[in-house]
């Protein structure tokens, strides 16, 4: 599975991507870079850009309309959040979110093991305002995402992920270029944070 691949315009390396399955949560950049990702067999990858409940090859997906605030960009018409349950794991993938989730919101991802979440600001929701859905989710691991990073070309500027972490205050020292994890393996007490290398 795939989410959200990023175009060109980003200014970052597109790698070469294979999956049965691509997400799209918001339509910030381009409005479908789905095109960059391959399927794994001869076939395409099914592309969910909906709300709503998917099943594929053994992953439910569950599409959730989430509204957005954002004033600084006016094309932004959307965000999705999904939750996705995959070998016993549930996932949350909070896309573009730009604000703290509602009380429906909060419902339906209760209970996520890993949370994907944005923490740059701007165009997303920042540190401060990710600190707080966290301790309103209770997940197991927590993979910040959508920050700033070296050779990203945005229109306005977001933070560095070294903020979220000041606000969060646990962070790992180091960065990793890969997670594995089982269900077995989830951290039972207390929560992790893990930060991955573009």
């Amino acid at each position: 599975m795939v989410t959200d691949p990023f175009g060109k315009s980003c200014g970052l390396k597109v790698p070469r991507l294979a999956a049965d399955i691509v997400t799209i949560s918001h339509d910030f950049d381009e409005a479908d870079n789905s095109s960059a990702v391959k399927g794994i067999t001869e076939n395409e990858p099914f592309i969910i850009n909906g709300p709503g409940e998917y099943e594929i090859k053994n992953v439910f997906v569950y599409g959730i309309f989430s509204h957005t605030n954002n004033q600084n960009d006016k094309d932004q018409k959307k965000n999705l959040i999904y939750r996705l349950e995959i070998d016993g794991i549930s996932l949350g993938h909070l896309g573009g979110l730009d604000h703290v989730l509602a009380n429906g919101e909060i419902e339906k991802l209760e209970g996520v093991d890993i949370l994907m979440i944005p923490v740059g600001g701007t165009y997303t929701i920042n540190g401060k305002q990710a600190t707080e859905i966290i301790s309103q989710l209770e997940p197991r691991i927590v993979i910040p995402m959508a920050y700033n990073i070296p050779g990203l070309k945005l229109k306005h500027k977001i933070d560095e992920v070294k903020v979220f972490c000041k606000e969060f205050g646990a962070c790992p020292r180091e960065e990793i270029n890969k997670f594995k994890v089982t269900k077995k393996d989830l951290p039972q007490e207390n929560l992790e944070v893990i930060i991955l290398q573009p």
